[in-house]
């Protein structure tokens, strides 16, 4: 065993594990460094991947060879399609899964990665030369050298738990928390500020009168977050187990606030900011002072084991408060709970001060990803970890940082975010942060990234030939279904049946599918012929459907993208002196000396920036 590496990864959660693979994927000596493996990518809060915006992240990870949608279909419980009622550019993958299998999948993978080494430990300095970063001193006292360093330390740096007027050290119940690194940074000049996260309390389903609550089901046919060719373990026959529903009341309400006095939240001993879209419950019940009612889902936390997630009860309240607030809904009245809600105060770095390849503007060879960065969940998480090991490898070999374009991917919508806007409270991904949600699109995740992938070296040969004949197939059926025509004798009975006007004359299949309510399979149905032979993958009549119906409205966000893209085109130099430009308003001098934007386009992002100012540096710079 050696001490030096080319890339050193710091925390084994989801970023770090991505971050680690990606690195030794491209062929780097690289070192994980964790503080105990046995938690390796662990699912702290809800042990779910996916949802809203969420699940486009992790195929995009996919697509580009990254892990977390392939460790998720082995760990699946339940499956469902959110927004299936609305247009594809909304419909998001979510998955429940068993958090002990997670973890373990996670573990063979990194096992079995080549150039890849783990450490145990934790890391209690960093090593610099200068202005650089060279290595890591760990707490046992053994320094490892690198030419790059990533930070994934999830909510450890500085980490403190909260349950009532309890409070301890820690990134989670049980485990020790990480410092000196924050105060080190903090002395190199990177902005540290403290957030807040909570999780909700464990409850064992053996006290709960499981008949008395609404059942949610998973999804009927069960579809799978990786574009490879292994099926999800529901997929491969696993029975879903089926998550419930409950809702609070005014008792509840009642209870809990009678402890508001005992709250970290009101009484001022947590001062970091929580997320604003997924509140304690305390923090429902002070903003929406009128709601008599919440919803709340209780979720499986495993394949084999009694114990059941709340979602939508995070908590810092008393232990007891909460266990008396929990037996006033139905069903819960003999409640027990493995371990109350609580929350998590901890350091993250500013991220305006990040390149968009995520490395610190202020330390060389430094990059950061996840919580580190004023971000949440998994998804993001590993997201930010994947680009980091990526453009840590490619730093390294002198090569140019690999940055994902806002009209290219969700993952490219949230770094630009972080870098130009900064974080006000921990940063989540939506559809709405999207421009370009129809373009972003869940199934088309392969098409737009697995080209980037394979050229990176992450992309086998043998998946990329895959994705190319999907595709082929997919023009080949699209193309079929222009050309080939449906009589009304045919067509009508259907078209009537969906509420669709009848015809009068043949019409090109491509055609009528564009109307309201009419389907692929529908029309299909009305000739006797087999009118796309060869097509018999629900995946590829899915992308010929969407391809087919929503052609007008991809191709017109595809103009509006490409506009867009001429001012992404436009570089701005790094030191490029923003003073100099007396014509600037004030404020935009001072935002864009402090972000640094490299493009036209980044800049006009950054609030504070208006349209003529930006008409002022397109003349600037001679466009």
């Amino acid at each position: 065993m050696g001490y030096d590496y080319e890339v050193i990864v710091v925390g084994a959660g989801h970023a770090g594990c991505e971050a680690a693979c990606a690195a030794a994927g491209m062929g780097a000596r690289t070192l994980l460094v964790t503080m105990d493996m046995r938690n390796i990518a662990q699912m702290s809060c809800n042990p779910a991947v996916g949802g809203i915006a969420k699940g486009q992240i992790v195929r995009e990870i996919d697509a580009l060879g990254g892990y977390s949608g392939i460790v998720t279909d082995r760990s699946t419980l339940q499956f469902r399609m959110l927004n299936k009622s609305k247009g594809p550019a909304m419909w998001s993958p979510r998955a429940q899964c068993d958090k002990t299998q997670y973890t373990l999948e996670w573990r063979r993978i990194l096992e079995s990665t080549p150039n890849l080494d783990m450490w145990q430990d934790t890391v209690a300095s960093l090593e610099f030369d200068g202005g650089r970063v060279t290595g890591v001193t760990t707490k046992m006292g053994t320094t490892f050298t690198a030419g790059a360093v990533i930070i994934t330390a999830g909510t450890f740096l500085g980490g403190k738990l909260f349950i009532g007027q309890q409070t301890s050290e820690g990134g989670r119940i049980g485990e020790l928390a990480s410092y000196h690194i924050a105060d080190q940074l903090r002395d190199a000049g990177i902005a540290v500020g403290r957030m807040k996260t909570g999780t909700p309390p464990r409850i064992d389903t053996r006290s709960i009168d499981l008949s008395a609550l609404e059942v949610q089901e998973g999804d009927a046919v069960p579809a799978r977050f990786s574009f490879g060719r292994e099926p999800s373990a529901i997929q491969a026959g696993r029975p879903q187990k089926v998550c419930y529903i409950v809702h609070t009341n005014e008792r509840v309400h009642d209870i809990l606030r009678s402890a508001f006095d005992q709250s970290p939240l009101f009484t001022g001993k947590i001062t970091g900011i929580g997320p604003r879209y997924c509140p304690s419950i305390e923090d429902k019940l002070r903003t929406f002072a009128g709601k008599t009612s919440h919803q709340l889902f209780l979720e499986p936390e495993g394949l084999d084991t009694c114990e059941y997630y709340l979602q939508g009860f995070s908590s810092s309240l008393p232990t007891d408060t909460q266990i008396a607030a929990l037996r006033q809904i139905k069903g819960f009245e003999n409640i027990k709970i493995f371990r109350p809600a609580y929350a998590v105060e901890y350091d993250y770095f500013d991220p305006t001060q990040l390149k968009a390849s995520l490395e610190s503007r202020v330390v060389e060879g430094l990059f950061l990803a996840g919580q580190v960065n004023g971000t949440t969940g998994y998804e993001e998480a590993a997201a930010q970890g994947l680009m980091a090991g990526i453009n840590a490898v490619l730093k390294l070999r002198g090569r140019e940082p690999f940055v994902l374009m806002r009209d290219e991917a969700y993952i490219g919508v949230l770094i630009d975010d972080l870098i130009t806007k900064g974080v006000d409270e921990p940063y989540r991904m939506f559809t709405s942060r999207a421009e370009y949600r129809i373009l972003l699109r869940q199934d088309n995740a392969d098409r737009r990234l697995t080209g980037k992938g394979y050229e990176l070296g992450l992309i086998s040969q043998e998946r990329y030939a895959a994705m190319l004949a999907k595709y082929e197939e997919v023009e080949r059926c699209r193309t079929a279904l222009e050309e080939t025509p449906l009589t009304p004798a045919q067509v009508n009975g259907y078209l009537e049946s969906v509420g669709s006007a009848p015809i009068e004359n043949r019409k090109r299949i491509s055609e009528l599918l564009s109307r309201p309510g009419v389907s692929l399979q529908g029309l299909l149905a009305c000739s006797s012929e087999n009118l796309l032979p060869g097509a018999d993958s629900a995946e590829i009549l899915e992308d010929v459907e969407i391809a087919v119906k929503y052609q007008g409205y991809i191709d017109r966000e595809r103009r509006l993208a490409d506009k867009i893209l001429r001012l992404e085109n436009i570089k701005i130099p790094e030191d490029f002196d923003f003073s100099q430009v007396q014509s600037l308003s004030t404020e935009c001098r001072i935002k864009l000396a402090r972000y640094k934007p490299a493009t036209i386009a980044q800049a006009s992002r950054i609030s504070g920036v208006s349209p003529a100012d930006i008409s002022v540096l397109l003349v600037y710079f001679g466009r």
